[in-house]
């Protein structure tokens, strides 16, 4: 009693679509999901439309994609192996 308590971490990727809803940003996102859940990889997915939310990253292009807070993509659209790639490291080691 009277011990604190240890906010939970949420499990599973927290993954970020940067981009104001254009062809490529909603690709990107449909992507991201459509690899999730091939590869069985849990987590959540934003897709983050706001510019002043966007331009707190300083990025200079779009889409973007954030994995666990990390910039992995700016500006082009990555490939579905380079995503997995980029979730397992995530997965493994956090980031």
């Amino acid at each position: 009693m009277g011990e604190p308590i240890e906010a939970e971490k949420p499990q599973g990727l927290e993954v970020k679509v940067l981009g104001p809803g254009c062809p490529n940003c909603e690709k990107l996102e449909q992507m991201v999901y459509q690899v999730m859940e091939t590869e069985n990889i849990i987590g959540s997915v934003e897709h983050v439309r706001d510019l002043e939310e966007i331009a707190s990253y300083g990025l200079v292009g779009l889409p973007a994609l954030v994995i666990n807070g990390e910039v992995k993509s700016v500006g082009r659209f990555p490939r579905e192996s380079q995503l997995r790639d980029w979730f397992e490291q995530a997965a493994v080691h956090g980031h």
